[in-house]
This record gives structure tokens, C-alpha cells and sequence, in this order.
């Protein structure tokens, strides 16, 4: 990448510093939701540049790598990032059905909206502004959402990273010397919670290796909790 791309993601980058900062200026209260992911890094950094007590929330559902939790702290000492875990109100133990499978093996939307949906619904009520990482490149339903929207409970969404693609973000992450998560290198390109995550395979998007076999590409945060959303 040559010096004027690397001053047109800077650029970019500041144009989101800028109206992280007017949201604050404006009494707004914000917060942001990671999955701390590597592409992760490029908004976590941003908004350590504005004001680090803005929460970063995830929500630790028992089903996630060891590896994704250690990072998140790694992360949060690195940045001096304010990290919060939530946990779902069901814990781990209750959330199988009438034959005592697990829900994400029969049901894994249900899954997903008790541990990545309902515990971030009372944190939509107490802020106004959600600030979240989804790229147009990821999936359709990303691609479809606009900068700024309404979300459940009141809160509005602000994507900043909407415009931007892989690359952008590989050699934003050089350019600013961030780490990856440490599953990249075997081959995890998109990671989530452990049944539900496979390493990475073929051609198109990494996200295909989520939830793989069960029609479904969404945990719900981007479609449950976006205004008129199921």
C-alpha cells in the first residue's frame, strides 16, 4: 500500500475520531460492542483515541474461546480500553432443550438471542449511540445497512466501518503495529463462539465458516437489534 492510501485510511480514520467526538460533545452517551477479532482493532483503536471510558461491551457466553477472552484483556491493557463482559441471564448449564441438546445444535437462534441479544438490550436503553464495527463486504444484510440508524430501545447505530474492506483493515492494523487474534494463523478468519466456528475453507467471504450447515449468518445484534427488527 503506498503513501497516498495510507493517508486516504488515516483520513478515514479521523473522519470517525471527529464524529465519535461530536456525539460527546453533544451529551450523547455512547458505547461500542467488539468481538475482538482482529479486524476488530482498526475501531477499538479509534475509539481509544476519544475517550477511553467508553464502554466496549461483549458479552461472554461460555461458549467462547479461551483464546478470543485472553485477548480481549490483552487488548484492553494495551489500549487502556474500559472492556465490560456481560453474561446471559440463562446461564450455560440451562440453555438445552426438551432432549437436553445444547440449543445452538437445535436451535441456534434461540442460542444466539440468550447470549448475544438479551444481554445487551438493557445496555441499548441506558446509552443513545451503539457504535459497531459491521463492514458492507461481510454479508448481504450488512450491506444493506446505512451509516447511521435506528436501533431497538431508542438507541441509534453508528457504523462506521460500513465503507471499509479487509485490506483497509489489514494495513490499517500494519500501519498502527495492532496485533491478530492468535486463531488467524491456524486458519479462523471469522471467530465467534466455539460450536459455531470453523476454521476457514474455499473461496468468498470468511464468514462462511460460521454457523456452517444451519442456514443462518447472524447472531441477531444485527438484525434483532436494529429498529422494526424480530
Amino acid at each position: 500500500m503506498d503513501i497516498l492510501d495510507k493517508k486516504d485510511l488515516e483520513a478515514r480514520a479521523d473522519k470517525v475520531v471527529e464524529q465519535l467526538h461530536a456525539y460527546l460533545d453533544a451529551g450523547k452517551k455512547v458505547f461500542t460492542t467488539s468481538s475482538f477479532q482482529s479486524q476488530s482493532l482498526p475501531l477499538l483503536h479509534m475509539i481509544s483515541r476519544v475517550d477511553r471510558d467508553i464502554p466496549v461491551y461483549y458479552t461472554n457466553t461460555g461458549f467462547l474461546f479461551a483464546q478470543t477472552i485472553r485477548f480481549a484483556d490483552q487488548l484492553a491493557e494495551r489500549l487502556g480500553l474500559n472492556v465490560i463482559a456481560l453474561r446471559p441471564e440463562v446461564p450455560k448449564i440451562k440453555q438445552l432443550d426438551r432432549e437436553k441438546r445444547f440449543l445452538y445444535a437445535s436451535d441456534p437462534d434461540h442460542c444466539c438471542y440468550l447470549n448475544k441479544v438479551q444481554p445487551l438490550e438493557p445496555v441499548l436503553r441506558e446509552h443513545d449511540i451503539w457504535v459497531n464495527g459491521v463492514r458492507s463486504d461481510q454479508s448481504s444484510v450488512r450491506a444493506a445497512m446505512q451509516v447511521e440508524e435506528p436501533a431497538q430501545h431508542g438507541c441509534t447505530r453508528f457504523h462506521p466501518m460500513l465503507g471499509w474492506d479487509s485490506r483497509m483493515v489489514y494495513f490499517y492494523r500494519k500501519n498502527h503495529d495492532l496485533p491478530e487474534h492468535p486463531m488467524e494463523a491456524q486458519g479462523y478468519l471469522s471467530i465467534g463462539c466455539e460450536p459455531c466456528t470453523m476454521k476457514a475453507f474455499g473461496e468468498g467471504n470468511s464468514r462462511n465458516a460460521r454457523w456452517f450447515g444451519m442456514n443462518k449468518t447472524e447472531c441477531g445484534l444485527n438484525t434483532t437489534l436494529v429498529s422494526g427488527g424480530n
